[in-house]
């Protein structure tokens, strides 16, 4: 915990030193995320008391205000003035509005303790993962003594969960209801989560990623192209002849196979896109009800775990935790082939 000051009567402000002695009614001046002082709060069994107020103590009807809180990433850089400095001795916190929760230095392994993190000398490279208000760390992105990553990530403030919720209740109970479709319902939910203030239409339109919806838009154009060419007819009945007269059973387990090796090269969406209308190809041909077929193109579809870029997910988490391709094989691969034959045994026995 770092005090910053300790406060002996009205306005009366006593620098830190190691060597000060507390008194009853002394007031400790603290800088730190909302969570982890009310932590202090816990363990001193004391009471917090917003900066400049001495009578209305922090408690459910007087929280912390933690609002429009971002968790950024800032990077060291070349004739910064914290270029061989340390967060306490250039005084960050104070300068910039910023609490710093880790400090990353390439190719090292440094010790995450809180309290030894303003005692570390920094270097050019390091990359400081800091928390505060949009604007300070705007502030900071104008500022050229430091590099602000754009892996900015916006915190959530729980005073609003219980309106989302309410909202996203109606929203599924309106379609489960058959009152209006899904699609319509959804996008209805969306006006009054920006009215009640649970989303801004900064972060609505943030949400609406071009490329994913590009991804979806060339993926059902790609598999209504094979339906009207006669491409899915196609390849469905070459997959009946290259199974011959192989049971039902098999021939659903290897679609399933199929498409989960589509799956993990291209988008699961286009993998189901182009794999629905094969397996109601192949039903067809063989004379089966499509149901089998159909789930067995979905859930293989879904069997996205063996290369990073079977699915976005997977990016973020080989970009955060620093994973490789050969990770992903060695754990997704197994997952898949278990899928696999699992399904491979359940849709014959329920559907055939």
């Amino acid at each position: 915990m770092k005090v910053e000051a300790v406060e002996r009567g009205q306005g009366n402000m006593i620098v830190p030193l190691p060597d000060v002695t507390l008194r009853a009614g002394d007031r400790l001046v603290l800088r730190d995320t909302p969570t982890r002082l009310k932590e202090y709060e816990k363990i001193l069994a004391g009471t917090l008391y917003p900066v400049g107020s001495g009578q209305s103590p922090v408690d459910e009807d007087n929280p912390l205000q933690a609002a429009d809180q971002q968790i950024a990433e800032v990077v060291v850089i070349q004739g910064s003035p914290l270029q061989g400095a340390t967060l306490a001795s250039y005084r960050f916190a104070d300068r910039y509005g910023l609490i710093t929760l880790a400090i990353h230095r390439p190719g090292r392994h440094l010790e995450r303790f809180h309290e030894k993190i303003g005692d570390i000398q920094l270097v050019t490279g390091d990359i400081l993962l800091v928390q505060g208000p949009r604007d300070q760390i705007a502030e900071l992105k104008r500022s050229t003594d430091m590099l602000v990553l754009d892996a900015t990530i916006d915190l959530p403030f729980t005073r609003k969960a219980p309106t989302a919720m309410f909202i996203m209740k109606g929203i599924i109970l309106t379609a489960a209801f058959g009152i209006l479709p899904i699609a319509v319902s959804a996008v209805c939910g969306v006006l009054p989560m920006i009215v009640s203030g649970c989303l801004s239409w900064r972060d609505a339109t943030r949400a609406l990623n071009a490329q994913a919806v590009m991804i979806v838009v060339t993926s059902l154009a790609l598999g209504k192209a094979m339906v009207d060419t006669g491409g899915a007819a196609y390849l469905g009945s070459l997959f009946v002849a290259v199974s011959g007269d192989a049971s039902p059973a098999l021939v659903i387990s290897g679609l399933m196979l199929l498409v989960a090796f589509f799956t993990n090269i291209i988008s699961n969406n286009a993998a189901a896109v182009i794999g629905t209308p094969i397996a109601i190809s192949i039903a067809g041909q063989t004379g089966q009800a499509p149901e089998a077929y159909v789930l067995a193109v979905l859930f293989a579809a879904n069997m996205s775990f063996a290369t990073p870029m079977a699915y976005k997910t997977n990016l973020l988490i080989m970009n955060a935790g620093e994973y490789a391709f050969s990770d992903f094989l060695r754990v997704g691969l197994p997952l898949v082939v278990l899928m696999w034959l699992a399904f491979s045994f359940l849709l014959p026995l329920i559907y055939l």
